[in-house]
């Protein structure tokens, strides 16, 4: 089998009848040659198919064109989503991924990976954490490059940190409750600590606050659905109260489901329940959809954090990623 040789710089000057540098020059824009050049050396490197070579192009302007990205359990479910999403947008504008995974939060394992993207010219590095639950040490003082931060607290306000909107997760649940005909909204929800948790509760008392409400009850306990089961089926047992479930999250929201189909209860006539994470989009097929939930957008997240690396924004600090709310039978 011949296989046909790639299309050179020097074959495109040859045939516009220009050196290579001008060629070059013309192919990257530059100023130093006319616009009847410029036009015609693009209109040959067209014509004949040319593709610059990426590596030589690193080499004449000092740029890798790829991006380091440093996570934390990359193969955790929600952060799945938040890389991809930001590999998808690295794709998008023709820049290289080079992961390195491991726990960010170890000294160690951090400084080997520091140091070998340090050596490997990358023109950006995106630190991609597992969520709230911890505090991710800032490392954008040993990187000449810019540093941004997705699905993570840095432990530093001067860094660029891209993240679902929790507060506004917590809100529209709320607010979608509330639009619902419900005013005894109790809220079970994870460790109290965690800073999701917090957000994502002020958000529902914001909510509430506007109707003039308060939670009729909140617990705290773990992300995990057996919490939600014994959760609600505490609430039903004490003689709280309420028409509404506000879970911290979906893994919370089918145990509560499932404690109150267990008690005879009626989902939706007699109490609404909505969760946070649109975990059966996740993982699950759409059909066997049992819960209305926030969807937070993590691909949103990836894409936006990664556009950052690549195109700085003017400000520091956190940058938020709205949410949306996705109807099912529970509602």
């Amino acid at each position: 089998m011949v296989t046909q040789r790639a299309v050179r710089l020097s074959d495109v000057a040859a045939v516009a009848g220009v050196s290579k540098a001008t060629a070059s020059k013309a192919l990257n824009g530059s100023p130093l040659v006319s616009a009847a050049t410029t036009a015609r050396v693009r209109e040959v490197a067209e014509r004949l198919d040319f593709r610059p070579n990426a590596l030589a192009q690193s080499f004449a302007s000092g740029r890798s064109r790829t991006v380091g990205l440093l996570t934390h359990r990359a193969t955790a479910t929600f952060s799945r989503a938040v890389i991809m999403g930001a590999i998808l947008e690295l794709g998008r504008r023709e820049r290289a991924a080079l992961v390195f995974d491991g726990r960010i939060d170890t000294h160690h394992e951090m400084t080997e990976s520091i140091r070998t993207l340090q050596d490997r010219r990358i023109d950006g590095l995106l630190v991609v954490g597992s969520g709230f639950g911890r505090v991710t040490p800032s490392i954008t003082h040993q990187f000449e490059v810019p540093v941004t931060y997705a699905f993570a607290a840095s432990d530093n306000p001067d860094d660029s940190v891209f993240v679902p909107d929790n507060e506004q997760a917590g809100y529209l649940a709320g607010r979608h409750l509330l639009e619902s005909g419900r005013t005894r909204i109790a809220h079970v929800t994870a460790d109290r600590d965690d800073l999701a948790v917090r957000r994502r509760e002020a958000g529902l008392r914001r909510a509430l606050d506007e109707a003039g409400l308060e939670p009729v009850a909140t617990l705290y306990g773990s992300w995990r659905r057996e919490w939600g089961d014994q959760a609600a089926g505490s609430l039903r047992d004490s003689g709280v109260a309420f028409d509404a479930v506000f879970a911290g999250n979906d893994h919370i929201g089918f145990g509560v489901l499932d404690a109150l189909e267990e008690r005879g209860v009626g989902v939706p006539a007699d109490v609404a329940v909505v969760g946070v994470d649109n975990w059966e989009e996740v993982i699950l097929d759409q059909k066997l959809r049992r819960l209305t939930t926030v969807d937070l957008d993590l691909l949103g997240v990836g894409r936006v954090a990664a556009d950052n690396v690549i195109e700085p924004a003017a400000t520091v600090g956190e940058h938020f990623v709205a949410p949306s709310l996705v109807l099912g039978p529970s509602t």
